[in-house]
């Protein structure tokens, strides 16, 4: 069976209907967690603590589908390659 890593983490958007963040130094990763549930649970928490500020949005990112062993690498993925 195969390690299903979330990423969740967040902070102040430019536009609370979008996705830009105000200022990528200050993004606040939350952690790593090893299942949606407790990835949506950590997710859940930082969203009610930061429920007063209409700015501050957080996110799950699914890592287990950004890693694929059976792809092979393209050319950016590769070390040896410059450019």
């Amino acid at each position: 069976m195969s390690q299903r890593l979330h990423l969740v983490f967040g902070g102040e958007l430019t536009d609370p209907q979008g996705t830009e963040f105000r200022d990528a130094d200050r993004i606040h990763v939350v952690g790593i967690f090893p299942n949606y549930q407790a990835a949506h649970a950590a997710w859940k928490a930082e969203a009610q603590r930061t429920v007063d500020s209409a700015h501050t949005r957080y996110f799950i990112a699914h890592l287990h589908r950004l890693h694929d062993e059976e792809t092979p690498a393209g050319a950016s993925d590769d070390p040896k390659v410059k450019g």
